[in-house]
């Protein structure tokens, strides 16, 4: 009976991504036994997966907990303390809109970030190349028993755990399980985005020029808009270029299971040709220059009102599919790692219901004001109409309705908490 008692629980987490890998990690400290699922044969370790993310203080603070050296994480990003958003008129000379030196980001490539994560967890407790097909609840409501089969050998596997942590992303599987009719929301654009390795052409010619246009690169946020659309800039470490420009298109057809859409050399020529009506000769450039540029369909979702039942609980874009313009997608999913992992420790396995509720009244009040919120910035930065104001306008805007563009109105966003009230 004893040993019984004194068994670690176990976590079953669903998902190898950075949702999924930072749960790994604040489960471990809360002393859980942990097993990732992951249908990718291995990870993307020194692969220009991904693209750029920013991470904001909250994120910095819980990562460098879990890291061996704090230090790791500020060798692994490039600071972005300011947030700027600025237009470019019909002579070329770029006027700034807001400006706020004190934004304290730091940027990363997510495949950087996602190895830092992964190097401090323990291999053995992943299962690469392994897709996901079913869960069920033990009959007692004890255990959770989740079903997987091997992409090398075809083999079904059964793990049992006392939780089902589902990272599985936007589309997530687990989510369809218990909410069938909810949908993403389309929201009307797609964004083109890539990066440019320039290590070793730090003196070309795009180089040169994109950095004096956007001089404080390195250090800045550069949000540029245009009309009816907007892009983004900022570098990111190993010398690398993240770019990201917004267009407006019916909903594209994909087929699979993604939200990122495969691109023909004529799609990519065609949005060459519409980048250098709308953008400055220099950032066309860098479009030009970076290898494999790829279209992502951008959606969100209606906030959840729930997000765990009994054994199972959402995490990540699972819980919460967002747009991207308030930074908050990898944010959100390690604060929600984060504070899963301090409610159970709290409350240990054989409260895990109150563990889940306190979860669930935790994170819902946050993420549906930041999901809400990074919806309109979107809309406005597109030129999009609100329901309760006018389009954004770029030649009429006064400055109060400029201060809309700035980041730290972002909801939580100087913290969130990690109790319930």
């Amino acid at each position: 009976m004893s040993e019984q008692k004194n068994k670690k629980p176990k976590a079953v987490i669903l998902g190898g991504s950075i949702a999924g890998i930072s749960c790994a990690h604040a489960l471990i400290l809360a002393g859980w036994d942990i097993v990732v699922l992951e249908k990718s044969n291995s990870p993307p370790k020194g692969s220009l997966t991904g693209a750029g993310i920013g991470i904001d203080p909250l994120g910095q603070q819980i990562i460098q907990s879990w890291l061996p050296r704090p230090e790791l994480l500020q060798e692994a990003t490039l600071p972005l303390k300011i947030d700027q958003n600025i237009v470019t008129g019909g002579d070329k000379t770029t006027r700034v809109l807001t400006r706020d030196e004190n934004f304290n980001f730091r940027a990363a490539h997510w495949a950087d970030l996602h190895s830092l994560l992964y190097d401090g967890l323990p291999p053995e407790i992943f299962l690469w190349g392994h897709l996901y097909l079913s869960f069920c609840i033990s009959e007692d409501q004890t255990s959770v028993n989740v079903e997987a089969k091997s992409l090398q050998t075809n083999e079904i596997i059964e793990i049992n755990g006392d939780l089902l942590i589902a990272a599985d992303g936007c589309l997530s599987s687990v989510r369809r399980t218990f909410l069938p009719r909810v949908k993403l929301r389309y929201s009307g654009y797609c964004a083109w985005r890539g990066v440019l390795d320039f290590s070793g052409k730090e003196n070309s010619e795009a180089i040169i020029g994109i950095k004096r246009e956007y001089p404080e690169l390195g250090n800045c946020l550069y949000f540029h808009l245009g009309s009816g659309t907007h892009s983004v800039l900022y570098e990111l470490p190993k010398k690398k270029l993240n770019w990201i420009w917004y267009v407006h298109q019916p909903e594209p057809e994909v087929k699979g299971n993604s939200v990122t859409m495969k691109v023909s050399s004529d799609m990519i020529n065609n949005m060459y040709q519409e980048a250098e009506k709308v953008w400055l000769p220099q950032l066309v450039q860098v479009m030009k220059e970076t290898k494999e540029p790829f279209l992502n369909i951008i959606y969100d979702c209606d906030p959840l009102e729930q997000i765990c039942w009994d054994k199972v609980v959402l995490v990540g874009d699972a819980a919460h599919p967002t747009t991207p313009h308030g930074l908050r997608s990898t944010n959100m999913s390690i604060a929600d790692a984060a504070v899963l992992g301090k409610c159970l420790q709290k409350w240990g396995v054989e409260n895990l219901p109150y563990a889940l509720e306190e979860y669930l009244r935790v994170r819902v009040p946050v993420i549906t004001k930041q999901v809400l919120h990074s919806r309109k910035m979107g809309r406005i930065k597109q030129g999009l109409p609100l329901p309760d104001c006018e389009p954004f306008d770029l030649h009429t805007a006064s400055p109060e309705d400029c201060e809309e563009l700035q980041q730290k109105n972002m909801p939580f966003f100087s913290g969130v908490p990690f109790w319930a009230e």
